[in-house]
Order: C-alpha cells, then structure tokens, then sequence
C-alpha cells in the first residue's frame, strides 16, 4: 500500500490514527511527507475557498492544544495566498509574519500531528463567506467605521480596565461612550453614506462558552445587531452595521474582562461543583443585566433624535442579512441557573461594570 492509498484510507474512516501512523512511520519519509502534505493542502484549499478566513481556522484548531497543527494552519495560509490575486487586505493581514527560526520538530510527532488534523479538517463544513478568499472578486463595498475614533475608544478601554481606581475607570469609559455614541448618531444621519449591513464572526473561548455567547448577543442586540451561535465551531456571528459590529466587539471584550476579574473575586473558596455551578449563574445574570443596562444607556444617548424610522429600517436590513446567510436557526434554550449566589453576584457585577 502507498503511501497516498495509507493516508486517503485513514481520512475516509477505512484505517483508526494509529494503525494509519505505524504505516506511514515504516513508509519511505519523502513519500509519506508528500502524500501528507498533498492530503492536507486540499483540505486546506477548500476551507479557504468556502468561506474559512485564516484567523478562523487558526484558532479553531488552536483549540486542540496542539502547536504543531496550528502552525500548519498558519503555513497552509501562507501558501494558498501565494500566486493569487485579487487579494482582500482583511484577508491578507490575518496571516502572521514567519518566524525566523523553527525549531526541529520530532518526525514521528509532526506525522501524528498532521495526520489527526487531516482528519479533523475533513469535518469541518463550508461557512458564510464573508470576505472574499484570494483569488476572488469581491463586487460589495463596505463602509468602515472610522479607524482613529476606535484606536482612542480602544485606549480609553484599556486604561478603564488597567486602572484600580472606579472613578478613574469610569471617566476612561465615559469617554469611550461619548466617542462611539456621537459616531454612530454621525452615520445614522449623515445623507451621503450608503452603508449596507454585513457580518463577522467572533471567537467565543471554553470554558462556558455559551453563557459567554450570550453576553455577546446582549451587547449586540443593544447596538442594532443580530448573533447566531455556532457552538461546534466556538464562534458566533455578528450581523450588522460596521460601526454597530466594531463598538460591539470592542464592548464585549471590554465586559468579559471585568465579568471574569469580578467572577474570580466572588466565587466560593471550595467544592469545584459549587463553582462550576456558581460561574455559570454568574455569567447568566451578567448577560441578562448587561442587555438590561446597555439598552437603556442607548435610549438615553438617542433620546431627542428624531432616528426611530432609520433605526428601525437598520433593524430590518440587519435581520434580512441573518435571514439570507441562516435560513434556519434553531432559538437557544433558556440557561439553567444552579446558584442563588452566582445569579447575585453577576447581577452587581453587571451593575458595577464599565460600559462603553
């Protein structure tokens, strides 16, 4: 058996990893190395071509824990930009520079590596493309919110969350509030931009990444955006105006900083049960309350603007944005909530957080 024929039987289920593993281990090394890469570059060539951005399927598998797939994911990148073009700058600057030295990787290790990611790969499904994969035209034109406004909010967030001073923080959030408000009120009247609602996926991390899926869709749905969570994927994405989408991403990870410093502060010294019950009602009520506060604050900022019709007609093209990419969703069950104590202490944690 070739070693191609060794490799092809074990994507397609005929070979288990380890009998697959002997083989190629015994099979001439240039041989195995190639039939391996070859394996690996179509997997990686239809990812790419079916909506997988590098960043994406980076973290992805990065998930796995292994550092010698996700260096092959970064490689593989590398190599499908290669000869194309056009090619998106969104796309482009996802890929990292290569490091300059590599150390020697262990032969059977990296013939481990590439053959479980071979077949983890070939279950990953095509995704929504939402940029263009290099080599691709892209005929939509998107309006991007202002680089310089979110590289102050973006400062401001990080004193706010650096400081242990409350007041401090909150006059660094005060500002950030301040700037994305008048933005967003800026695009929403301003007469000569034609702006058109796209999409972006954001990684949600383990452990208890739904709960933390849903403080993503509370800071969306206050901004005028949609989520869908995709939970065997660890992503979510976000429909919605680029300004919209920009400030939630910035919001949501401003909140989860907080949320997991106040969480770690008030959780039970013992039982890890206890625990685990306690951050997942914990995380629950600070979603629920984050939307609560986070809707009322937008109320506020818009409150003597005449903008109901044109945030209403947002709405709309946002939710027929979602509609047309997941025409079937499936609405999320409630989450349970096990501890009195966590839903407590999520709810003042909500209370006493930094909102943009």
């Amino acid at each position: 058996m070739t070693a191609r024929e060794i490799v092809d039987r074990a994507r397609a289920g005929d070979l288990d990893h380890e009998t697959a593993l002997d083989l190629l281990t015994g099979a001439p090394a240039a041989e195995a190395d190639a039939a391996l890469d070859a394996a690996l570059a179509e997997q990686f060539d239809r990812l790419f071509r079916n909506g997988w951005q590098p960043l994406e399927l980076h973290r992805a598998v990065a998930r796995r824990g292994n550092p010698i797939q996700a260096r092959l994911v970064t490689e593989a990148a590398t190599a499908f930009l290669r000869g194309k073009d056009p090619v998106d700058e969104r796309w482009r600057a996802q890929i990292p520079a290569p490091a300059h030295e590599r150390k020697r990787q262990d032969r059977i290790a990296v013939l481990d590596a590439s053959l479980d990611l071979l077949c983890e790969l070939r279950r990953l499904p095509a995704i929504e493309v939402l940029i263009p994969p290099p080599g691709t035209a892209d005929t939509t034109v998107h309006h991007h919110a202002d680089r310089r406004i979110l590289d102050r909010v973006r400062a401001l967030l990080a004193k706010a969350e650096a400081t242990d001073f409350p007041a401090e923080a909150e006059t660094y959030s005060a500002k950030a509030q301040e700037l994305i408000t008048r933005y967003r009120i800026e695009e929403v009247t301003a007469p000569d931009v034609d702006v058109t609602p796209f999409a972006r996926r954001i990684g949600v991390d383990h452990p208890y990444e739904s709960e933390k899926a849903s403080l993503l869709d509370a800071v969306a749905r206050a901004n005028t955006c949609r989520t869908v969570w995709s939970p065997e994927l660890g992503f979510s994405t976000v429909f919605g105006f680029d300004a919209d989408i920009e400030a939630v991403e910035l919001l949501y990870t401003s909140l989860l900083v907080q949320a997991n410093r106040a969480m770690t502060r008030d959780e039970p010294a013992k039982g890890k049960a206890r625990v685990k019950a306690f951050r997942r009602s914990f995380l629950v009520a600070y979603a629920i309350r984050i939307g609560e506060r986070l809707r009322q604050a937008a109320e506020r900022e818009f409150a003597g603007h005449d903008l109901l019709p044109v945030l209403r007609n947002r709405e709309v093209q946002v939710h027929e944005a979602m509609d047309r990419a997941f025409p079937r969703t499936v609405r999320a069950r409630g989450r349970r909530v096990d501890s009195l104590e966590g839903w407590e202490s999520g709810r003042a944690a909500a209370d006493e957080a930094e909102l943009l």
